[in-house]
């Protein structure tokens, strides 16, 4: 399905919200009338018209055309392929493809359009046209779109008597109307046993006016262009039944006429006769191209039509021809869909070939699927491959050239032999009883489909013909495509036996999750996960347990629930829309508002969701203080936290592209703050290992070079990958680094239910990976196929087509639509992958609701998208500018002072942290025994806020570093180290609290240990039994000091001293020891550092005499 059928929603007159090029938001557009081209259109026929309304479409807001159109007949455009239906309701109107309100709709001077009016020459020189009223129009390029003429055998005598008729237009059929009236109970005929005939004879009947009606054919079956001969003869048998006398064999010597000239009978050239008084002709058509013949225009000589090129440009530059009158590689078209496609090329590349390689006609798709008197038809792709060869094969990889000798044998052989048989097979079907006929084709292997005709059943036929078109090797033996697929099970656990291993992890088999759940002891996914472990690992198996959990569950008959955590009753979907709808801005106020105890700090789970869903409404920064306490690690601090607690730093790099300039400033930054570099997997450069203290001088260095944040620490979108496409690839089909850019700028900072990322793919090569993508542009010759809901991870998932060629102006507001329904409606963390999957209807649902409006909400959502995406501001800039922000980047509270918590490791010119060790340390910290605790000021308390979701501070005691809190008024320490991973970052977890059983706790942002803050179990972990934490007494002062009950220094460092437990290289195992050995010594290999050059001078000292300048130095 092309873009424009499958979004009426977005049709010709719809300005698409912010296109996506920004040049389109500037002065220079809309054009003023003065500057604007005119085209003028001479035909307003099915073609015309839909050239016109893709036109309109695409130039919606740069207004750059105004169009004139001259008809030639009295009304407006109408569906010329339903003319049959104009005799059960006799109203022209019923066929118009718009209705006259439509044209007067238009943008003033946009389109203005003449009836009743002839084109009667082009003046090419003066580029303006004269018509038969007398009037002159001027144009700048001009749309010949004359459409095509009856073919009437002028030679065969009797051709110009009363009661001859063509089925050609609305007239037509008035004629043939009012003389059927005149001949009553008499016999009607028809010559032509085609497509047209059949739909002729079909119109003689439908006027009930003839006794008799008969088709006359020449060849020996009907449909014979369409159809072979066992195909043709079962419609034959059909169409008989229905009572239509057809005769086969027979070709018109003359027409009988009476002395008023009126028809009286037909005789045939064999001798035999046919009495009839009514004769209609369908044998084919002849393109009208006299207009452009007397123009001068270059025409073909054998069967007429305009010649045109690839572009559909004629023999005169700024002339072009369309539909039925033009002649492409020799060939005219009578089909509808061929001239449809002539439309869309031309309108795109008048309007789009500024961003996009411009578009060519190729051979089209003949494939034809109708009712004719009431009997389903369908042909499609290459059809008649067994008869007449197959037009082109797939490409395939060849395995070598012929030599001389084998090509010698084998035009011997066809001398000789004849020909060999087409290289097809087919496969056929045939059910005389239900009157149903199949033959698909196939390449002999039966690895592609090429094409096939079906008489009765064709329900197929629509994905067929892209499995065609589309040349793909298929994945089912051919017999399925008559037969059908075996039905497959559902991923969803049902045939898992109990001792299957769902979660590889901690080894927990299905039995294990469903006895929880089935004797009571797990009510919810939480529980599962807390009492069997599975999902508490790498997670890949969450989607099997919950399904699991869900079926249990439901056989239980208890309500399945998917609140966003203990605090609060309601879905993420559901509090998004209160929020929106209430416009509720602060964590308080939707606590207040949702939350089941309003006085509740809420928890690690849903803290996050809530900050996500008020920056996806309101875009306020993170840092802000309603909002910080909030955010995870990496949304607090605006990097993403790493293994030893450093951050990594991501410069947006929209589309991948970067100058030398910049790389540079990069390079310059690495170095002096000793920063590990790697390229991400979206074409970006991360810099790992920056401390907490520098990111502000990080940050400031490179926002003064142009650069800003790339959010690579939000949930929101990552990048837009993209391939060079045009802009330097010689397969490149469309701009896919202009694209790439213009979605990533667009669409950068927004927060969302998960990360997202896009690609975009110059070509159907797909260098951008973008059918992986949460959204992905892959270009066609037509503009630009759009793919949703695909992902890496656990779980990965190739996306689903949701648009099909869509124009470069209409990519942004399916995407606005799409993402802002995704934001709307997703559970908390959940990808597009699985929210299109947890869809009702799935993608099928989602193109209604994005492309055919289906709830009626696109304009809301393109409105809210245009919103936010207006409120954009750089996160690391508006940090380094504000002095309340910059105090958060310290690593101590309450010192200067910096402490390295794991040991660095030298790796390929590089340093890293060294591998954590595999298993926890499980040391009794909350029970230690200290020989003597004092109350000794810490830290200041004006470095602690009040809000609702709590402050805290890491502070340094000698060698110790500790996490304090001050949450509602009340005060809490512990050790600031987790001793899961020997972690040092405990005061930047989220804080959680149970009002009901007076219960807080602080979550570690690495893993998400959960570890109790108050009360007779502080100190515990309450996932993990494993570890635990030491706490101490915290108060307040006047003195405006925070102290806390601590041991004596020398004591405390022995215990939780940072020398002590920092992470040290050769603790963690080292993944690649025996490989190395394997791959020492291997031919051409050298030391990453070094060069290649016997006396070059290696990476190091490169570098070097580039920065010191001088001879061979910096010279930019």
């Amino acid at each position: 399905m092309s873009w424009v059928e499958s979004s009426p929603g977005m049709q010709a007159g719809k300005t698409p919200v912010n296109g996506h090029d920004p040049e389109e938001d500037g002065a220079q557009y809309p054009r003023p009338p003065a500057e604007r081209k005119k085209i003028v259109v001479v035909g307003l026929g099915m073609v015309g018209i839909a050239f016109i309304e893709k036109l309109l479409k695409m130039d919606a807001k740069r207004r750059e055309y105004d169009i004139v159109v001259i008809g030639e007949e009295s009304h407006l455009a109408y569906n010329r392929v339903g003319l049959t239906s104009f005799f059960q309701h006799r109203k022209a109107e019923n066929l118009y493809l718009n209705p006259k309100e439509w044209y007067s709709g238009m943008p003033e001077g946009s389109l203005n359009y003449h009836l009743n009016t002839k084109v009667s020459e082009i003046h090419t020189s003066d580029k303006v046209v004269s018509t038969s009223t007398g009037e002159i129009v001027p144009y700048d390029i001009l749309v010949l779109a004359t459409g095509s003429d009856a073919l009437l055998p002028r030679h065969t005598p009797g051709h110009d008597a009363k009661g001859v008729f063509v089925y050609r237009t609305i007239e037509d059929l008035e004629k043939l109307i009012n003389y059927s009236e005149t001949v009553k109970g008499t016999t009607g005929a028809v010559v032509g046993g085609g497509l047209l005939g059949l739909e002729a004879a079909k119109a003689m009947m439908d006027l009930e006016s003839f006794g008799q009606v008969k088709l006359i054919e020449r060849n020996r079956w009907v449909l014979s262009r369409q159809l072979d001969g066992d195909a043709g003869g079962m419609v034959l048998d059909l169409v008989r039944k229905l009572g239509l006398d057809v005769l086969l064999g027979k070709r018109v010597g003359r027409i009988e006429v009476d002395e008023d000239n009126a028809v009286k009978g037909v005789v045939f050239e064999d001798g035999e006769r046919i009495d009839c008084k009514c004769l209609m002709f369908g044998i084919g058509i002849k393109a009208r191209d006299e207009l452009a013949r007397r123009a001068g225009i270059k025409c073909a000589d054998r069967g007429g039509g305009i010649i045109v090129d690839p572009s559909l440009m004629t023999s005169q530059e700024g002339i072009y021809a369309i539909g039925e009158c033009a002649s492409w590689e020799s060939q005219t078209f009578g089909l509808i869909a061929p001239g449809i496609e002539m439309a869309e090329v031309l309108s795109f590349n008048l309007t789009q070939a500024k961003v996009h390689a411009p578009r060519k006609f190729k051979r089209p798709d003949l494939s034809t699927k109708l009712k004719l008197l009431g009997v389903e038809v369908a042909s499609f792709g290459d059809f008649f491959a067994d008869r007449d060869g197959p037009k082109e094969l797939p490409a395939k990889k060849r395995g070598g050239k012929k030599d001389a000798k084998e090509g010698v044998q084998e035009q011997v052989m066809n001398f000789t032999d004849g020909p060999p048989p087409p290289p097809v097979k087919a496969l056929t079907y045939k059910d005389p009883f239900q009157a149903v006929y199949k033959k698909y084709l196939f390449t002999m292997d039966g690895k592609y489909l090429l094409g096939g005709m079906m008489i009765g059943d064709t329900k197929d036929y629509v994905k067929l013909v892209p499995m065609v078109k589309n040349q793909k090797m298929l994945d089912v033996p051919p017999s399925q495509f008559i037969l059908g697929a075996s039905k497959e099970g559902e991923d969803d656990g049902n045939d898992l036996t109990d001792d299957t291993q769902i979660c590889s992890c901690h080894n927990v088999t299905k039995g294990d999750v469903a006895k929880v759940v089935k004797d009571g002891t797990c009510k919810s996914i939480g529980d599962v996960k807390s009492c069997t472990k599975a999902g508490t690992g790498c997670g890949g198996c969450m989607p099997l347990v919950q399904t699991i959990f869900n079926t249990e569950m439901k056989a239980l008959g208890s309500e399945i629930l998917n609140h966003l955590c203990p605090h609060f009753a309601y879905s993420r979907a559901d509090l998004f829309n209160i929020i929106y709808v209430k416009k509720l801005k602060t964590f308080a106020e939707v606590m207040k508002e949702c939350g089941k105890e309003p006085e509740s700090l809420g928890c690690e789970a849903c803290k996050p969701a809530l900050g996500s869903i008020l920056a996806s409404l309101y875009n306020q920064h993170v840092m802000d203080k309603p909002l910080h306490g909030l955010q995870d690690t990496n949304d607090r601090f605006l990097a993403n936290i790493q293994r030893n607690g450093t951050f990594s730093v991501i410069p947006r790099m929209a589309a991948g592209e970067i100058t030398a300039e910049k790389l540079i400033v990069i390079g310059t930054v690495a170095k002096k703050y000793g920063l590990y570099c790697k390229i991400t997997g979206g074409q970006r450069i991360d810099m790992f290992g920056a401390k907490k203290e520098d990111l502000i001088d990080i940050w400031t260095a490179l926002v003064n070079a142009g650069m800003e944040s790339g959010h690579a620490y939000a949930k929101s979108l990552r990048t837009v990958k993209s391939c060079v496409g045009t802009t330097w690839c010689r397969f490149g089909i469309g701009d896919s680094v202009g694209m790439a850019v213009r979605l990533e700028e667009r669409y950068k900072s927004i927060r969302s239910p998960h990360k997202m990322k896009g690609g975009v793919s110059g070509c159907v090569r797909e260098c951008a990976e973008a059918q992986n993508k949460d959204f992905g542009l892959i270009a066609t010759e037509k503009g630009f196929n759009v793919f949703v809901g695909g992902n890496g991870g656990a779980k990965p998932r190739h996306s689903e087509l949701l648009a099909r060629d869509v124009p470069p102006d209409d990519v942004v507001p399916i995407l606005d639509r799409y993402l802002m329904f995704y934001m709307r409606t997703a559970d908390k963390l959940q990808r597009t992958a699985r929210w299109i999957e947890q869809l009702p209807g799935g993608i099928k649902y989602l193109r209604e609701v994005v492309l055919e409006d289906k709830l009626g909400i696109a304009a809301e959502l393109e409105k809210q998208m245009n919103e936010l995406v207006g409120t954009f501001f750089c996160e690391w800039t508006e940090a380094i500018n504000d002095p309340a922000r910059r105090s958060n980047f310290q690593q101590f509270a309450n010192t200067d002072e910096t402490l390295s918590v794991v040991e660095p490791v030298d790796e390929r010119g590089q340093t890293r942290p060294a591998y954590w060790p595999k298993e926890s340390t499980t040391e009794d910290f909350r029970g230690t025994q200290w020989s003597t605790l004092t109350w000794q000021p810490i830290v200041e308390s004006k470095h602690f806020i009040d809000t609702p979701t709590g402050s805290s501070k890491n502070v340094k005691r000698g060698d110790t570093q500790l996490a304090v809190w001050k949450i509602k008024g009340n005060w809490y320490a512990s050790q600031q180290m987790c001793p899961h991973k020997r972690t040092f970052a405990l005061s930047e977890g989220l804080i959680g609290d149970d009002i009901t059983n007076d219960k807080l706790w602080v979550s570690c942002p690495f893993h998400k240990k959960n570890f109790t803050l108050n009360g007779a179990d502080a100190g515990k972990c309450s996932n993990d039994s494993e570890v635990n934490i030491a706490t101490f007494p915290v108060e307040e002062r006047e003195d405006g000091w925070v102290y806390l009950k601590l041991p004596p220094i020398d004591e405390l460092d022995a215990r939780l001293g940072t020398t002590k437990w920092k992470v040290k290289k050769g603790e963690g195992a080292e993944p690649f020891a025996k490989l190395d050995e394997k791959l020492k010594g291997m031919k051409g290999r050298k030391p990453f550092q070094d060069s290649h050059f016997k006396e070059g001078a290696g990476e190091v000292m490169a570098a070097k005499g580039i920065t010191a300048g001088g001879d061979g130095g910096i010279d930019w």
